[in-house]
């Protein structure tokens, strides 16, 4: 070995030197010590010096490997022993040292990495991997400080080689592992996307080894890391794992390796839907495997057949995450059936399976677990459970069994730990909510033929009081501790509960019988859960029965008990070993049936009653009385504040209400102003057009008129021209008169524009107004039916005039033939004849378009009139409005100042009160003046409210 490190120091051939790191390489494996010791050095330095020749840096490095390296390759002989396995472990992490004790080794080494030769790249990659397992952490912080470290060994996920693909997988779980920093720089590097697609390259869940180690990998960037859970989320990859579910009904096909990538794929989705996890991010998981069928194809494995029994408990336990505290999820889960004939409800077999004490411990804790999730936080849920126990839902023909006889079952049947499980299931069905703790005081059971039924909570003391006497299967205390636990869950705030507990005069005795005695360690714990339930009967006792009201229990417990022993013995639950234990998480996770005594939600009841208890113990009646009164006197306080409270909410939204309305009827006043205005101008139009035709009709009248002259001045019957004239004439006058009357109409709606209210006056409208405008429209309609009747005579006038014209036509033509004018040809007189017939069709005509113009106009001011008649409602309908809104607001102003002063009022005594407490020793929360202030300031926001309202 000394040789060969000489000859690789000192040979300058490269094939000397590469001869040399060959034999090097053959000897490190059984003589590890001597090359590593000696040749270490020298090695580095060809990986320094020879990069250029890759076939001696591929020797270099398989000869660092096997130095570094805990992998026994060789058959090691029987004689050995496991101390050489201890060295051979030391060795390494000693030799990892002094490799990475110059962190431009490391460094070197990633450079290496890039080169893509085979005989490079491969031992490379495994040299860092054994680095990093031999010490993890010191190599992970030279990688992170490293220029483009980690980034480096992300391209070996998209090497087209699969051993250095596979390797380099195995090489980011020791470098991801426990190292938040890396894991996100490896997330963002697009590790998931790559991921994915090398599991759905090698078949999902019927993958090999790969698709494990990508599995391994993910959780390692996944666990405990919020960052790259929504970095996962965000980039819609929990999509991606919905078909790695779809897994067939076939008995054959489950190979130990399906069911090793399974159980790791389910381990995945329970990462990211964690209760460990926040809970916003929790939940946005939760609802994304909801919406993508992650969840319904959770819940189809769960209902097959043939599915082995730990992906079953897997499934149940997976799926029991994604739906706690999950609305969505819990009811679609409540609405899975199982596929038997008739169909029955998911949660029904899953119980069936949970009371059935044949069936595996470990998948029984999980249908527990599924039960609790699906009842935690979800009041629908556990009245459904509850319902299910009542008189009126019980199927009579007992064709079905239900969730709650099924509880039922488990709770009084002869193994204890369905005992147990069935009690602490029911106990979640009324975990905070007082409608199912007062709903399950109604259940009665049937003991047995001819004897009247007894409640649901007698028959859990009967069977309490029994202890021993029942020869049960499995633990003795297991049963009363199940017992125990439901009572005191029932009975915490719930005094109706309290009360028909102690209607039974053999409870009390009991319970200040088992605390009393001294019994042995086993029995401690039993003790200390009636001390709690003795407590919880006594804090939360509303005094309705008189032998068992706070005072007289407190007495029973300081002669029969004492108190310094009554506190000891609550002492006893939390100061058991088991009780740490069941705290930590929520999945009861127990390695046998015997560690199965606490549950997860009943600790946090434990740790929030025990103080409470102990100093209502220790208080005295007249404490009692005073702290009972300045609660009733707080109570009647909060329900005053609370009442008017609802009051001002209610009076708030109904001023919104009426802010709406006001705003609503602005716009449509404001629309109804916009037609005005258009009506208007169109008005305007036609009145221009009305001059424009007045104007031409003038022309058409002097030309007529100077015609008429030439007529008689020619001689052509001067007598029939002269009466035709007078008829253009008076025509001409009845025309005039009708202009002068349009006149006065066009002033006439000109005044009822000026007269109409704008939007800001809109509000007040007079009633003299209205009636003025009334008699006006009236008036104006007398007067267009005036004008109809003469436009009518007009029309028959000119028809008139027309048959007369046709008449004189005739007469002129034959007296042009039979006397011939002198001075004058019969073409002139044609000619002129002719101009005469031209100028009478075009007046005729004309008079025609001013009569259409002028029933245009009469139906433009009919629409006008309509108009004002709506708007003058929508007016009155608006200060209708306006006066109810006024009284509105005064109202509510005063009912708010008689809310300041009676306020004022409770605040003064709730002072006194509190003084009058401090007086007596006893401490003033700040809550209470927190909430005095928050209530003023409430009060100065209803006035300043107010103020708004009134300037509104």
């Amino acid at each position: 070995i000394q040789k060969l490190c000489d000859r690789v120091a000192s040979s300058t051939l490269l094939d000397d030197r590469r001869n040399a790191v060959r034999a090097l390489k053959s000897l490190s494996k059984k003589y590890r010590l001597e090359v590593g010791i000696q040749a270490m050095e020298h090695l580095i330095h060809v990986l320094q010096t020879d990069r250029s020749d890759s076939e001696i840096i591929g020797y270099a490095l398989d000869t660092l490997y096997n130095i570094i390296s805990n992998d026994e390759e060789e058959e090691v002989d029987d004689i050995e022993e496991e101390n050489s396995t201890r060295q051979s472990e030391d060795l390494g992490s000693q030799f990892t040292e002094i490799f990475i004790k110059q962190q431009e080794n490391v460094t070197l080494l990633l450079s290496l990495l890039e080169e893509f030769d085979f005989h490079v790249r491969w031992p490379g990659v495994k040299l860092l991997t054994s680095l990093l397992k031999q010490l993890g952490p010191q190599v992970q912080q030279i990688i992170l400080v490293s220029p483009m470290g980690v980034s480096r060994l992300m391209d070996l996920l998209a090497d087209s080689r699969e051993v250095i693909r596979n390797d380099g997988v195995l090489l980011l779980q020791a470098l991801t592992r426990s190292n938040g920093a890396i894991q996100k720089i490896v997330a963002f590097e697009n590790a998931f996307e790559r991921l994915l697609d090398i599991i759905t390259e090698e078949g999902n869940s019927d993958g090999g080894i790969v698709v494990e180690d990508c599995l391994i990998l993910l959780q390692n960037l996944l666990k405990n890391n919020n960052s790259n859970q929504n970095f996962f989320k965000e980039g819609s990859y929990i999509q991606r794992m919905k078909p790695w579910f779809e897994v067939g009904d076939e008995n054959s096909g489950w190979s130990a390796q399906k069911v090793t990538n399974l159980h790791l794929m389910l381990q995945l989705v329970r990462v990211l839907v964690s209760p460990n996890n926040p809970p916003g991010a929790t939940s946005s998981c939760q609802k994304a495997m909801f919406q993508c069928g992650l969840l319904q194809q959770l819940c189809t494995i769960l209902m097959a057949t043939g599915v082995p029994a730990d992906i079953l408990t897997e499934t149940i336990n997976t799926v029991s995450e994604v739906i706690r505290g999950c609305q969505v999820n819990q009811d679609y889960f409540a609405s899975v059936n199982a596929p038997s004939n008739p169909p029955r409800p998911a949660i029904v077999v899953l119980l069936m399976s949970m009371v059935n004490e044949r069936q595996p411990f470990v998948l029984r804790c999980a249908v527990l677990y599924c039960f609790q999730c699906f009842l935690y936080k979800n009041q629908k849920g556990q009245g459904e459970i509850v319902s299910t126990l009542l008189p009126s839902t019980i199927d009579a023909t007992g064709n079905s069994v239900s969730a709650g006889q099924l509880l039922c079952g488990g709770l009084f049947s002869t193994d204890s730990l369905s005992n147990w499980c069935a009690a602490v299931a029911l106990a979640h069905a009324l975990q905070e909510n007082a409608t199912q703790k007062e709903q399950l005081l109604r259940v009665q059971l049937a003991t047995s033929i001819g004897n009247p039924p007894v409640s649901l909570l007698q028959q859990c003391t009967n069977i309490l009081s029994q202890g021993d006497k029942i020869d049960r299967r499995g633990s003795k205390i297991q049963t009363r501790v199940g017992l125990l636990m439901l009572l005191c869950t029932w009975l915490s705030n719930c005094p109706i509960a309290v009360t028909h507990f102690l209607h039974n005069s053999a409870n009390v005795p009991f319970l200040t019988g088992q605390i009393a005695e001294n019994l042995g360690e086993e029995e401690q714990l039993v003790q200390g859960l009636c001390a709690l339930l003795l407590g919880i009967s006594i804090y939360f006792n509303d005094n309705s029965l008189e032998s068992y009201m706070k005072e007289k229990l407190k007495q029973l417990i300081e002669k029969r008990i004492g108190k310094e022993n009554f506190i000891e013995k609550l002492g006893f639950i939390s100061k058991h070993e088991l009780y740490s234990r069941a705290s930590q998480k929520p999945q009861p996770n127990f390695p046998s049936p015997e560690y199965m005594i606490f549950d997860h939600e009943f600790t946090k009841l434990v740790k929030e009653l025990e103080g409470v208890i102990t100093k209502a113990i220790y208080k005295s009646s007249e404490e009692d009385k005073k702290e009972e009164e300045v609660k009733k006197t707080l109570e009647q306080h909060d329900s005053i504040v609370t009442h008017y409270k609802n009051m001002i909410r209610e009076q708030d939204l109904q001023l919104e209400e009426l802010k709406q309305q006001i705003s609503t009827l602005k716009c449509q006043n404001e629309q109804l102003q916009t037609a005005v205005t258009q009506q208007v101008s169109q008005i305007q139009q036609h009145k221009d057009q009305y001059n424009l035709l007045k104007v031409q009709l003038g022309k058409d009248n002097q030309h007529q008129v100077s015609y008429s002259d030439g007529a008689q001045m020619n001689g052509i019957q001067p007598e029939e021209v002269g009466r035709l004239r007078e008829e253009i004439e008076e025509l001409k006058s009845n025309q005039e008169l009708l202009q002068s009357q349009l006149a006065e109409k066009d002033s006439f709606i000109e005044n009822l524009k000026s007269s109409q209210p704008s939007p800001g006056t809109n509000e007040q409208p007079s009633a003299t107004g209205s009636a003025r405008d009334s008699e006006q429209i009236a008036e104006l309609k007398q007067e267009l039916a005036t004008l109809k009747s003469q436009l009518n005579s007009q029309s028959s006038e000119i028809t008139k005039l027309q048959t007369e014209k046709q008449e004189l036509l005739q007469k002129t033509e034959a007296f042009a033939k039979s006397v011939p004018v002198p001075g004058e040809s019969e073409t002139v007189i044609a000619t002129k004849t002719t101009d005469v017939e031209g100028r009478l069709s075009a007046l005729l005509q004309e008079t025609k378009e001013l009569k259409n113009e002028i029933k245009a106009l009469s139906e433009e001011r009919t629409a006008i009139k309509e108009q004002l008649d709506s708007s003058n409602s929508t007016i009155a309908i608006l200060q209708n409005e306006k006066n109810k809104l006024e009284v509105d607001i005064a109202d509510s102003k005063k009912e708010q100042d008689d809310l300041l002063v009676l306020l004022a009022d409770q605040d003064q005594k709730i002072f006194s009160l509190k003084n009058k407490l401090k007086e007596l020793g006893h401490p003033v929360e700040e809550e209470d003046e927190l909430e005095s202030g928050d209530q003023d300031d409430e009060d100065d926001e209803d006035e300043d409210d107010g103020k708004e309202q009134g300037h509104i």
